[in-house]
């Protein structure tokens, strides 16, 4: 590819001798820089990539695009390299996306969960679909590991270009916050976006609310339907303030497409719904209220898709959980456990909410705050967990670079006050193995934060985390003791 092929459609002062030039790749990260290749400087919150820029052409960079003028002949100047790059990404792979019906999904909460079950109604529908998001990225039935909710622009293309090349017709994505902030979506079109809601989260980021909903609000600027929660407030400003059409879903009689009359159940909800004057009744093997709402938001996404009602409805009665959202694990004993990816106070609220009005037992509840991140939720966690549940486990979850009993401190806090007991124990599996060896018949232990993750993260290190592994484990341990 010739560098004027690459930076096409891209504002910016291409250097006339370079522009016939071939080009061996591009790349963001100045490691990653080969001779021939083109160099973007993106600053982030750690690193500037235009202090790169002359270790880049030291290793045989042909061009480098940036935003400030570093005074270099081989320099395309450019308003937004973040914009560039996403651009370069997409001319990069021939722009697969233009070639694929996108669907978007992004929110605080549930954007995994109506991602997988939009991906299981196409499937059920005859279509071949690609998936992106936080637990894994899937084309068709190939499963790729993913670092991201969102990947890298350069990333994000090579899985749309091998999801076209393999025949996929359709991509559903996690879209998060962070990645339309810094426009790595470029200029993708979606079919259908679906906004979930919006809760306390990644305020270290944003720093408010309102930037938090402004980012999110980017995603249905470049989308021919919204499909939005009316019973979140942000989803009722972002209605009036989108001019795409809009199917809203709702609870509470607000939407086009609502749910009624639901029955809970420990691990499953039934409710009735109603769309366009048509009314049936649903099973859907995932418990609580927001479970419902995931389902309708999918619902509303296929519709927008113009997939049949029954094909979507059949589907959500059969259809298992993606892994690690309120995912029930194996134990052959009389208690129940439940892995949860809840990490923000809203979503512990959430999931134990719904769950204490169907334990037989005691509701445990078990979580930690991630360190390096938001330290305002901490308490709040601490208040969410002490208000549901029965009994409390305060332990680690990715302490990262910080004191992970630091972190405990800082959650304690909302815990106490409350009058619920609680034990503190630093290592998470000592933990999990306590909650398992104290369970009582008809508990029901919630493991929140982890979900499907399958590490913990202490200092700069990745370990083997995997709480299947450690629930089948301490499980094992109680009925060798007990036998």
């Amino acid at each position: 590819m010739k560098l004027s092929e690459l930076v096409a459609h891209i504002p910016g002062n291409l250097p006339a001798a370079l522009a016939g030039c071939e080009v061996s790749g591009m790349t963001s990260d100045s490691r990653k820089v080969v001779p021939g290749s083109v160099f973007v400087c993106i600053a982030g919150t750690a690193a500037d990539g235009h202090d790169y820029a002359a270790s880049a052409l030291e290793k045989g960079a042909l061009a480098v695009v940036c935003e400030q003028d570093l005074g270099l002949s081989c320099q395309i100047l450019v308003p937004d390299t973040h914009a560039a790059y996403s651009r370069m990404a997409a001319n990069w792979y021939g722009n697969p996306s233009r070639r694929l019906r996108l669907i978007g999904v992004t929110g605080t909460k549930g954007k995994s969960t109506v991602s997988y079950l939009i991906k299981q109604i196409l499937v059920a529908a005859g279509k071949k679909v690609g998936l992106i998001g936080t637990i894994q990225n899937e084309i068709g039935d190939k499963i790729l590991p993913a670092d991201k909710t969102t990947p890298d622009a350069l990333e994000l293309e090579a899985l749309f270009a091998e999801m076209v090349k393999t025949g996929c017709e359709y991509c559903v994505m996690e879209v998060s916050s962070h990645a339309l902030d810094q426009n790595r979506i470029g200029d993708a079109h979606y079919e259908a976006a679906v906004f979930t809601n919006l809760s306390h989260e990644h305020l270290d980021y944003h720093g408010t609310m309102e930037a938090y909903y402004q980012a999110k609000k980017k995603l249905f600027a470049v989308c021919d339907t919204a499909v939005v929660n009316m019973d979140d407030s942000w989803g009722q400003r972002l209605a009036g303030e989108i001019s795409c059409p809009v199917l809203g879903f709702s609870m509470e009689g607000r939407g086009e497409l609502n749910a009624f009359e639901v029955s809970h159940h420990v691990d499953a909800v039934d409710f009735r719904y109603a769309y366009r004057g048509v009314e049936s009744r649903i099973h859907f093997g995932m418990p609580g209220n927001f479970s419902v709402k995931n389902a309708l938001a999918a619902m509303g996404a296929c519709l927008a898709l113009g997939v049949c009602l029954n094909t979507i409805a059949g589907t959500l009665s059969v259809v298992a959980g993606a892994r690690g959202r309120n995912e029930i694990l194996p134990t052959g004993m009389d208690f129940t456990v439940i892995s949860d990816y809840a990490h923000s106070p809203d979503a512990m609220e959430n999931i134990l909410s719904a769950l204490k009005e169907t334990v037989k037992g005691r509701l445990v509840a078990l979580f930690g705050c991630g360190g390096d991140r938001d330290r305002t939720k901490r308490p709040l966690m601490g208040e969410a967990a002490a208000k549901w549940a029965d009994y409390v486990y305060v332990t680690s979850d990715n302490p990262r670079t910080e004191d992970p009993e630091a972190i405990i401190a800082e959650i304690l806090p909302g815990v106490e006050g409350h009058g619920t007991p609680y034990e503190v124990i630093v290592n998470r599996r000592e933990a999990i193995f306590r909650a398992i060896d104290t369970a009582l018949p008809g508990d029901t232990i919630v493991l929140c934060g982890k979900g499907h993750e399958d590490y913990q993260i202490i200092g700069h290190e990745k370990f083997h985390f995997d709480e299947r592994e450690i629930v089948a484990e301490a499980v094992a341990a109680r009925k060798a003791k007990e036998a």
